[in-house]
Order: C-alpha cells, then structure tokens, then sequence
C-alpha cells in the first residue's frame, strides 16, 4: 500500500487518518477558528503538509454531510494539491449567498472537508491544426437535453 507522509506544522493538527475500512477519502481538521458571512470566501488551514506517492495528486472534496446540512461550501472542488506541493494544505470555505445559516462558524477541530489521494496521468502536450471527427464534435453545453 502506498504511503502519504504528514508533517504536522502546527502542534495543533490532526494527522488524518481513514474513519472506516472502505472509506475513499480521510478528514481534514481546521487548526484555526474562521467565521464566514452570506458570500464570503476564506482560506482555512489545516495546520499539515503532506507527501504524497509519486503519480499521485490529493484532492480535497466537500464532506457530504456538510454539504447536505449547512451552507458550506468547498469553493474550488475538488481542489487540487499537486505531488510536489509541500506547504500547507488548505481549504477553500465559502458561505451560501442565499442561507439564512450564515454566518458559518468553523471551529479549530471541525472537520471541514475531506482529502481524497488519486492517480494523475501526465501526458505529452502537442499543439496540432486539426483534430479527429467524431460523431458529437463541438456539441456541449446541453446538447444531449437538460
């Protein structure tokens, strides 16, 4: 199995660790205390830095239960915090414009989003004049209905 090493940089953060066997992602703890308005996006710490396995990046992904109870929001997600990143890792919080449960209050030890380790395919970048044809083209956007 592979191996993400933490460094903790604050003595309050939590190592993540896997809650259950099966589980894809593992929490990630705020380290600091945060209150967000109705529109209001801010940087949340988690007090680590991590190494991860090579051809790997970490995502960091809503927790459903978050999602489905309160107004926050992981703005950028999944966000990506690539291989070679080793500052600390952050999440993206945001407070629905639209909630009458703002403001947001993050406490130092919630757990506010979850990291999520996933393969990423490098590839070589050509530029070229024309592409293949395929049946869909340039259609998008709805155009298989809404």
């Amino acid at each position: 199995m592979p191996t993400i090493k933490i460094k903790k940089l604050h003595p309050d953060a939590v190592i993540p660790e896997y809650a259950k066997e099966g589980d894809s992602g593992f929490d990630l703890v705020a380290v600091e205390d945060a209150t967000l308005y109705p529109g209001e996006t801010q940087l949340v710490k988690t007090g680590i830095a991590v190494e991860l396995p090579p051809g790997t990046e970490l995502q960091v992904r809503p927790r459903s239960g978050l999602s489905l109870k309160t107004p926050l929001h992981i703005r950028n997600a999944p966000g990506t915090v690539d291989n070679g990143y080793r500052g600390e890792v952050g999440v993206i919080c945001h407070c629905l414009i639209n909630s009458n449960s703002c403001p947001i209050v993050i406490e130092k030890g919630d757990r506010i989003a979850q990291g999520v380790v996933m393969p990423v395919i490098r590839c070589e970048i050509e530029e070229v004049e024309s592409l293949s044809d395929t049946t869909r083209g340039a259609d998008g956007y709805g155009s298989t209905g809404v």
